[in-house]
């Protein structure tokens, strides 16, 4: 097993040590994302940590036309679809979401969270329930390419960044093509999209890229065994619960089971918690309610879990277009599970707990 995982180490390993030089990659003005995690604004030569694309890298027995978002089969070279997700009990049951190569779970405001779904390989014929935008999907999607962004909407003043951004926007406030109310949901939870519809508002979205995620059948060396990981955030929550008998981790959201409309639960084969410097903004609602801010570019602490293990990390990502890698304490990057992969973003001040 060392011997496949060094394979993929050295490319890793140079990317660490370029962020681990880096300055600023946290500061800057909250509420401008484009200042967020950038490098100099001087001209950079090709193939910069900011710029560069690493090569994807089956290991394993993994397929040629593996996705390089989830390493299943069959979704490499395919255009790339992102869409918010409402996360509250009101949310359930969730549309489309066990099709996603890659599920995020944000923080938002008052606490709660938003999923971010990122759909390549598969589409599913319906998602939802869809709701909008925030000013941290800028960064977080940045080296995704031009993928196309769904979105029930956003406030005005984030608009311009978006705008300015590479995501193609295909959201409600741009036409209602691809977008239907659902009579059996209450509003405004009934919000409902039809992938296949939105991606073709997208001509131009960008294949499924290689965001820094690598995959292997065969778990690595090493690792000790957890059967329950939860995340708690101020107003939600988020566990996953491994299941030897799926080979997958049961997801329950906000303390209930996620459930989906295609049947049964959501179920994630990776779990990636990556700790983030948080904080404020600059944005919030007519209610008084905060947007926080959570910074994924720079180096932060996490853990990868995949079949019933748990793997401490050092998640490292360059620039807005670098990829992140997750970095083992013996300096040798982590596979994933081939799957479904879920994305935790956790206040570093905030530990998750393990069982």
């Amino acid at each position: 097993m060392r011997a496949r995982r060094s394979t993929i180490t050295t490319a890793a390993t140079a990317l660490v040590a370029a962020a681990l030089v880096l300055t600023g990659c946290s500061g800057g003005d909250p509420s401008a994302p484009a200042a967020s995690g950038s490098s100099s604004g001087s001209a950079a030569p090709t193939q910069t940590a900011d710029t560069a694309t690493p090569e994807a890298t089956p290991t394993d027995g993994m397929p040629a036309d593996a996705s390089p978002l989830s390493g299943r089969a069959g979704g490499a070279g395919k255009p790339t679809l992102i869409v918010k997700f409402d996360n509250t009990p009101n949310a359930q049951p969730h549309s489309g979401l066990k099709k996603a190569d890659v599920v995020y779970v944000e923080e938002v405001e008052y606490g709660l969270t938003r999923l971010a779904a990122v759909f390549a390989t598969d589409l599913p014929k319906t998602v939802g329930p869809v709701r909008s935008a925030r000013i941290s999907d800028l960064d977080l999607f940045a080296n995704y390419g031009t993928p196309a962004f769904a979105y029930s909407g956003a406030q005005k003043k984030l608009k311009p960044y978006i705008a300015a951004s590479a995501l193609i926007d295909v959201s409600g406030d741009k036409g209602p093509y691809g977008y239907y109310r659902d009579g059996s949901r209450r509003a405004p939870y009934n919000f409902m999209g039809q992938p296949d519809k939105l991606i073709a508002r997208a001509k131009t979205a960008s294949e499924a890229p290689s965001i820094g995620f690598t995959f292997a059948k065969s778990a690595p060396d090493g690792g000790k065994a957890v059967a329950k990981v939860t995340a708690q955030y101020p107003s939600s929550s988020a566990q996953f619960v491994w299941n030897v008998k799926s080979g997958g981790y049961d997801v329950r959201l906000n303390g209930r089971p996620a459930r989906a409309t295609e049947g049964g639960t959501q179920r994630a084969t990776t779990v990636v918690v990556q700790y983030v410097k948080q904080y404020d903004s600059g944005f919030g609602d007519k209610f008084g309610g905060r947007t926080p801010k959570e910074e994924t570019i720079g180096t932060g602490k996490g853990w990868v879990f995949r079949n019933g293990k748990a793997y401490k990390v050092t998640w490292t990502r360059a620039g807005k277009k670098a990829p992140t890698t997750f970095v083992g304490a013996d300096g040798q990057v982590v596979p994933f599970a081939p799957g479904q992969v879920w994305v935790v973003l956790v206040n570093r001040r905030t530990p998750i707990s393990m069982a």
